[in-house]
């Protein structure tokens, strides 16, 4: 029987490149079950080894105990001792039970039993190596177009595109490589479901790692992003080294990597700002490009920084249909209020306790 075992598992092993202790597992998986619907044996506790020259050897295991209950997964003391004094209440006792005729049933079929149970073994390898790789980033190659759905080969296995993850100005065509972000990895019916998103906030920080040594080393750190996909993003970094600028280590020499992630992104356009602990320094930086007069901070619960901007910048302050002041304002958690020096002459100077003088 040895032969035949050890052939069908190299050689399966060797064609769809799953390791071979996988293939043994799941191997003695189905000869348990095969072995109990063979011999009545649904109630008992059943284990299958090889040993070091790949003979099959199956056990029944009972547990020692005081007085029997249940014959078929228990066993006295008293009797259990009689194969061995040294066993005790608690051990386990196995008995071998190997059938000559199941050996050469499994010797024949050994091949056929590995390869009944492969999707098993593939869907499962999969959940396992992607499962731990959420939040990654990933490049796949589209591999089909189902109604609003896009289908991403990832190699391995299929992974989904849905109509929300896109973005809307992007174009999905059969053979495009693009890098997606794996959003979720959860195990149905039909085996792994992998969702990708090139929405994903997550995408440009993965990005942004990639093409940032200083990033990926932990020099720079990115301390938020805000994104509207496909159309402009903010992205708040701080270097724990004084002598590294944050926001030059993103934007490289001549801009060269800062244009690597936009040209990934299909020219989305990415400001990369200054992340600072005061929560007036940071609401005034992420509000660039436009330039900032002064930023007062409310007190309250509702978190609320009034801005004053000159009165040429605050079309730029709040953009273009108010996507600055909105990507601002999800970038730093504070609601922006946002006035020209013009605007706020004739109104009553608003103190730092939040408070209106006359």
């Amino acid at each position: 029987m040895s032969s035949e075992i050890y052939r069908a598992i190299q050689e399966i092993s060797k064609e769809k490149g799953i390791p071979e202790e996988k293939l043994m597992a799941v191997l003695q998986s189905s000869l348990i079950t095969a072995y109990k619907n063979n011999y009545k044996a649904d109630g008992q506790s059943i284990v299958v080894r090889f040993d070091s020259d790949m003979e099959l050897h199956i056990y029944m295991q009972k547990t020692i105990v005081e007085e029997v209950q249940n014959n078929e997964t228990q066993i006295s003391l008293v009797k259990a001792r009689e194969v061995n004094p040294a066993f005790d209440v608690g051990d386990v006792l196995e008995i071998e039970v190997t059938p000559a005729d199941f050996k050469r049933k499994v010797a024949t079929n050994a091949k056929q039993n590995v390869r009944n149970n492969l999707l098993v073994i593939e869907r499962s390898l999969i959940l396992e190596e992607f499962k731990n790789r959420e939040g990654d980033l990933i490049t796949g190659i589209v591999e089909r177009v189902s109604g609003n759905n896009v289908f991403i080969n990832l190699g391995k296995t299929e992974a989904l595109l849905l109509p929300k993850e896109q973005v809307a100005s992007e174009t999905y065509k059969h053979g495009d490589r693009i890098k997606v972000y794996i959003a979720e990895v959860k195990e149905v019916t039909q085996g792994p479901k992998i969702i990708l998103s090139r929405t994903h906030p997550g995408l440009l920080l993965r990005l942004l790692e990639l093409e940032v040594p200083e990033i990926h080393d932990g020099i720079v750190q990115v301390k938020a992003v805000a994104r509207e996909a496909g159309n402009r993003s903010k992205v708040a970094v701080h270097s724990v080294d004084p002598n590294v600028d944050p926001v030059g280590s993103c934007v490289g020499n001549k801009g060269a990597r800062i244009k690597a992630i936009v040209d990934e992104l299909y020219g989305e356009r990415i400001d990369v700002i200054t992340w600072d602990k005061e929560p007036a320094v940071f609401v005034a930086n992420a509000l660039s490009p436009a330039k900032v007069s002064q930023v007062q901070i409310l007190e309250g619960d509702e978190k609320i920084a009034r801005v004053i901007v000159p009165d040429d910048q605050l079309s730029l302050a709040i953009g273009r249909e108010g996507q600055n002041a909105r990507l601002a304002a999800k970038l730093t958690g504070w609601k922006i209020d946002i006035k020209s020096e013009s605007q706020t002459s004739s109104e009553p100077e608003v103190r730092e306790d939040g408070q209106k003088d006359s």
